[in-house]
């Protein structure tokens, strides 16, 4: 019988995720989607974007939804994406940035899901953020300056989230084995050292 630390981490991760679903939190441009499908395919579980399934359920392109009806009700339907998400697990879910900031959204994720917040700095998160124009909270005249008041709003609730990954300039494979490790002992922590 193989016990459980020669067990593949892949198939250590399925069994104590049980029902739950890895539900990834960050800002735009931590590689949420990048990373969630990578991961997905990993675990052998499926992968959805909350972003898309808004789009589908709507009809509509994000920034079409903030214009047309504006952030308060692009949040409400969100949040119903997002539940009804969850009842499907086990996935992979990337979330978009703003959705962890909503109290009924974090608590469904709580119950639900595992959380994991891919933390980038500043300078990583512009560089991947200018390659796509559809971002809707960043059409502003100083983009850099609204991102960093999102960091500022956003991190502290962020870090509520049950495993922090820093999300690097390295290969999108290797950010996937740092969450991969990071779950592992989430789960399993090793046992406390005794105090000498």
């Amino acid at each position: 019988m193989i016990g459980a630390e020669d067990e593949p981490v892949e198939a250590r991760l399925r069994r104590a995720l049980g029902p739950r679903s890895i539900v990834l939190v960050g800002l735009m441009g931590a590689g949420k989607s990048t990373v969630g499908r990578r991961l997905a395919s990993r675990l052998g579980l499926i992968f959805k974007d909350a972003d898309h399934e808004i789009e589908a359920a709507a009809g509509l392109t994000i920034p079409d939804i903030f214009a047309i009806y504006g952030e308060p009700s692009f949040r409400d339907g969100e949040e119903r994406v997002i539940a009804r998400l969850l009842r499907a697990g086990p996935l992979v879910l990337a979330t978009g940035g703003g959705a962890f900031m909503r109290d009924a959204t974090r608590a469904r994720i709580a119950e639900s899901g595992v959380s994991v917040w891919l933390k980038a700095e500043l300078d990583v998160l512009m560089r991947r953020v200018r390659k796509r124009a559809n971002r809707p909270l960043l059409q502003t005249e100083d983009p850099e300056e609204t991102m960093r008041a999102l960091m500022a709003l956003r991190h502290p609730v962020y870090a509520d989230a049950d495993v922090v990954v820093l999300s690097r300039d390295v290969s999108h494979d290797r950010v996937v084995q740092d969450v991969m490790e990071a779950l592992d002992l989430y789960f399993d922590p090793p046992p406390a050292v005794a105090a000498q």
